[in-house]
């Protein structure tokens, strides 16, 4: 028998949340492994973004975060809409239909999808997968597995937005400790954008922007010449960004 929830839920809207991370080297999604049909070995499994239907008496923005936290045990986190997807086709994977078929009350309903993304430390948050969720774990943005449904290209759309929004917004900021150092920076910015650049090019660009403050501390106990810390002044940020700006590296 269903669950008794599973009345309140709207079998044609979801939510699906794609969670940006990044752990100083690399720049990573985060992944559930759905419970249910799907016992495949690991070379078969197909992995999804986390997502699901909204209740009938939540909004989007409420559902989005209802979802994540159900199937991660992420919270509190600042989610943005970034766009929505209903092609008539996204249900085409057999491997999805026989999961959707184990879980939900009409599973040839068609369901239109409103996406969100968000930027987090990946070392910050602790995950905790539940609900149909068998793992919630991060995974490596440039050697991704096979997804389910067109969950790949919504995560293309939300790396493609957060590309675009890198150039206008500081964005890259949440994804780093309070205090770095700009070889940080530069690495989170080739994370970002999947390219190698030029280090002097790179700083002499980042250094012109106000709201990056030089720290008087440095590195301690490296095998390196130790690097010098900065932070991100939030309040003259919101001074700048009244400006038009575009950083082009």
């Amino acid at each position: 028998m269903r669950p008794a929830v599973e009345k309140r839920l709207n079998p044609n809207v979801s939510v699906d949340c794609v969670v940006f991370g990044f752990d100083g080297e690399k720049l990573k999604v985060l992944l559930i492994d759905r419970d249910g049909i799907d016992e495949q070995s690991a070379e078969e499994k197909v992995y999804v973004l986390p997502g699901n239907l909204i209740l009938n008496d939540e909004n989007l923005d409420e559902a989005a975060q209802r979802v994540l936290n159900e199937l991660s045990g992420l919270h509190n986190i600042y989610l943005e809409q970034f766009g929505s997807f209903g092609d008539p086709d996204r249900l085409t994977k057999e491997k999805d239909h026989a999961w959707l078929k184990s879980i939900r009350a009409e599973p040839e309903a068609r369901v239109i999808t409103v996406a969100y993304y968000s930027l987090i430390r990946a070392d910050a948050y602790s995950l905790h997968a539940s609900g149909f969720a068998k793992k919630a774990f991060w995974h490596d943005l440039d050697n991704l597995p096979e997804l389910g449904f067109d969950h790949r290209d919504i995560l293309n759309s939300a790396w493609k937005e957060l590309q675009f929004k890198s150039k206008y917004q500081p964005i890259g900021f949440e994804l780093l400790p309070e205090k770095f150092t700009l070889g940080q920076l530069q690495k989170l910015y080739e994370a970002i954008l999947q390219t190698e650049l030029d280090k002097r090019n790179f700083r002499r660009k980042i250094m012109k922007m106000s709201f990056l403050v030089q720290l008087k501390e440095k590195q301690i106990g490296v095998p390196h010449k130790p690097a010098r810390y900065f932070t991100f002044d939030k309040d003259r940020y919101q001074a700048y960004k009244s400006q038009d700006f575009y950083f082009t590296l």
